[in-house]
């Protein structure tokens, strides 16, 4: 791939210098030809694309170039599945060779397509309907050659400074990547989390269900359910009300499960409108969060809460989103951006997601951040998936336009409520 790309960038680059023009190397890589080349290329290696693509942007997304960007968002969509015949061999390796005689029903059209799998809708001879994710076989095999491979992209497109430490964020992309490859890893967080909310009547959770799962099948309850999209034809007050239970469940998550589903896509999140019960999916991102990690992010919002500049310090320091090496106006504006972060904290009554332009007020200050006081510096990885799970859940009120009183919501981890 890097040689066909690469030959591809030397004869663009000898065309325009004929032309007495001096492109630089991330124009030569992002030409509308290459990007068709990158995008054919990381479809073979999608899991790993999507998960550096997912960890990169979380501690430094405004260096991604728009078209690696544009990218990632096609890998999203445009997954394809996996050959008939591949997909009865990995079944029979799970199932063994009569698996079919265990079912009555099974549908080889894949009804969604996950990172580094497939799912598939199947009934039991009892009746039971499952949701059955497939992987694609040879992911756990590739899973560091491919990550290496997609960095490199990245960083040949120039457009990552050499002073960002991408390296800790690599890894951390292949550890995660090895954890959700392995399913059977995933069914044991399921349950975990599922233990933790309960009996909550918000929130449904699908069971896992052991006799058809595998490290490499994953069955669970199939659940009828909508998009969360659909609730945008919904009444405010029931917008309003879906976002306050998942604002609520991530402090729950945080503080008192001290276990994170740490991927906030959309996707994970679906509704069963009738019964008004929101369906949580996909829980091989699900990470243990140290306790002594949460007892700082306490602190940190109670910081947050009453604008303590002090207090947010002691919090920073200690979780690691600055150091005593940093000068102090780095360290200053580390923790005015973590107080614009929080602002809902401190908003009397419900705040507007819809409205808000919080976004681009952190975006300016974080470029500024970046570029104007030269602040390279990740995170260790449970801030990134943190800051990552709450980024996520505040697009997703931005989406459904939703008003929630964080003070309220936040009330139960507050010193003086």
């Amino acid at each position: 791939m890097a040689g066909r790309i690469a030959g591809s960038m030397l004869t663009n680059g000898a065309s325009e210098w004929f032309k007495g023009k001096r492109p630089g190397l991330s124009d030569l890589l992002l030409t509308p030809a290459n990007i068709t080349r990158i995008t054919d290329q990381l479809a073979t290696m999608r899991g790993a694309a999507m998960k550096v693509g997912q960890i990169i942007s979380m501690d430094s997304g405004e260096f991604l170039p728009k078209e690696l960007g544009q990218i990632l968002a096609r890998l999203r969509e445009d997954a394809e599945p996996m050959p008939e015949a591949q997909l009865i061999e990995v079944l029979e390796a799970s199932w063994g060779k009569q698996w079919r005689d265990r079912l009555l029903y099974f549908s080889f059209a894949p009804i969604a397509s996950a990172s580094i799998g497939q799912v598939h809708k199947a009934i039991t001879p009892e009746g039971r309907m499952m949701a059955v994710k497939v992987q694609y076989p040879g992911v756990k095999d590739s899973i560091d050659s491919d990550v290496d491979n997609v960095a490199t992209l990245i960083r040949m497109s120039g457009l990552i400074p050499k002073a960002v430490p991408i390296a800790p964020l690599l890894e951390e992309a292949k550890a995660q990547l090895h954890l959700e490859a392995d399913y059977l890893h995933e069914a044991a967080m399921l349950k975990r989390y599922r233990d933790a909310v309960g009996e909550d009547p918000r929130f449904i959770i699908p069971e896992v269900i052991p006799a058809f799962s595998s490290g490499d099948v994953l069955a669970m309850d199939f659940v009828e359910s909508q998009p969360l999209e659909s609730v945008l034809e919904q009444p405010q007050e029931q917008r309003d009300a879906y976002m306050t239970s998942l604002m609520e469940l991530f402090f729950r998550e945080l503080f008192e499960f001290h276990t994170l589903q740490s991927d906030p896509n959309l996707a994970n999140y679906r509704v069963i409108n009738a019964s008004q019960q929101l369906v949580l999916l996909d829980f091989g991102a699900t990470r243990s969060i140290p306790p002594a990690i949460a007892g700082h992010y306490q602190q940190l919002l109670n910081a947050a809460a009453c604008n303590d500049h002090g207090m947010m310090r002691e919090a920073a320091l200690a979780i690691g989103l600055i150091s005593e090496y940093h000068n102090d106006a780095q360290q200053q504006a580390v923790i005015e951006l973590g107080m614009m972060a929080c602002e809902s904290i401190r908003a009397d009554g419900a705040y507007d997601f819809g409205t808000t332009d919080l976004l681009t007020r952190t975006h300016d200050a974080g470029m500024t951040l970046t570029y104007d006081l030269q602040f390279w510096h990740a995170p260790p990885a449970d801030a990134l998936f943190i800051h990552r799970k709450l980024g996520g859940l505040f697009l997703m009120a931005k989406r459904l336009e939703a008003r929630v009183d964080m003070r309220h919501v936040a009330a139960p981890w507050l010193d003086h409520g």
